[in-house]
């Protein structure tokens, strides 16, 4: 089981000190029988007056901090150490009922599945539904496990991937029709396709690593900055990850932070500053994943800075 060393720096600048409001932040891995966390530790300048603990609906750890005092900087310092273990994706065991698609979920998982099954995004014209269907024999032997490995692996290789800084999406209709976009991007398209053909399925922030420590080529997409995928309910094994952006499947690689059912319940940090117009200056990103059983440096990077005066780190790019 690797062990790792996670550190995720955010720091904004200000041209004269500016007031800071209520920031929330979702920086804590979530514990798991594949990712145990050891320590955790959230240094932030300027002190905050108060730092509080609260879990979300979904379980996610959130930690609230308010402040009492002016400044031309705020940085955030997340720093966490952690057991991950990735699981071999042979060991996904589905039900029997549900091997082939389609299939309908138990009488007992529906009702906590229905609104991660609901459609977020309007598509008048079926054009999701139509891409999700190219997936599916239509002999009506479709193997659930392989048609979303197929899905995955798509995305992966016929989009081109364009990291991006700015908050927001593209909607899922906008990434199939410009065939590019960021993991964010990707992870809605997949949601709502996997949604399109009555699964389940959920948004995940946190972060990517290379678990082998390749170098050059081997590098994953996504790294150097907060990471999206996906998770889909199979029955047998539950949430399994689908993270389109790399092609895996699995949790290889993947460490979990936060998880909804939809890209704006999972925003990493957002908060509000009070000061001058234009004062904000500049805001950078860096996040760096080493495993200590492995050596090198797994992901390391800079994400650009954010172009408007929004205290708002964007979701994952």
């Amino acid at each position: 089981m690797p062990l790792l060393n996670l550190s995720h720096v955010t720091t904004y600048t200000y041209r004269q000190a500016v007031s800071f409001g209520e920031h929330r932040m979702m920086l804590r891995p979530r514990e798991s029988y594949d990712q145990h966390l050891l320590d955790a530790v959230l240094v932030i300048e300027p002190e905050p007056v108060e730092i509080r603990w609260l879990q979300d609906v979904f379980g996610n750890s959130v930690a609230i901090a308010r402040f009492d005092r002016r400044a031309t900087r705020l940085s955030i310092d997340s720093r966490v150490r952690l057991r991950h273990a990735p699981a071999d994706v042979s060991l996904v065991d589905i039900e029997d009922y549900a091997r082939v698609y389609p299939f309908a979920y138990s009488s007992e998982e529906m009702p906590d599945l229905l609104r991660s099954i609901e459609r977020q995004h309007h598509d008048p014209q079926r054009r999701i539904d139509g891409w999700a269907r190219r997936f599916v024999d239509p002999s009506g032997r479709t193997q659930t496990l392989a048609m979303l490995a197929d899905m995955t692996t798509a995305i992966r290789r016929e989009f081109t991937y364009v990291p991006r800084a700015e908050k927001g999406v593209q909607t899922p209709i906008e990434t199939l029709e410009r065939r590019k976009g960021t993991c964010r991007d990707y992870a809605m398209l997949m949601i709502e396709a996997a949604r399109a053909l009555g699964l389940a399925a959920r948004f995940v922030s946190g972060y990517v690593y290379n678990p082998r420590g390749m170098r050059g080529g081997g590098e994953r997409v996504g790294g150097g900055n907060t990471h999206a995928w996906v998770r889909v309910y199979l029955p047998g094994s539950g949430w399994v990850e689908f993270d389109p952006t790399n092609g895996i499947v699995g949790n290889d690689g993947l460490i979990r932070v936060a998880i909804a059912r939809d890209l704006y319940q999972a925003v990493p940090i957002s908060g509000s500053w009070g000061g001058f117009p234009g004062s904000f200056l500049d805001m950078d990103v860096r996040v760096d994943v080493t495993v200590e059983d492995a050596g090198p440096r797994a992901a390391a990077g800079t994400c650009p800075p954010a172009p408007s005066d929004d205290r708002k780190e964007p979701a994952p790019c």
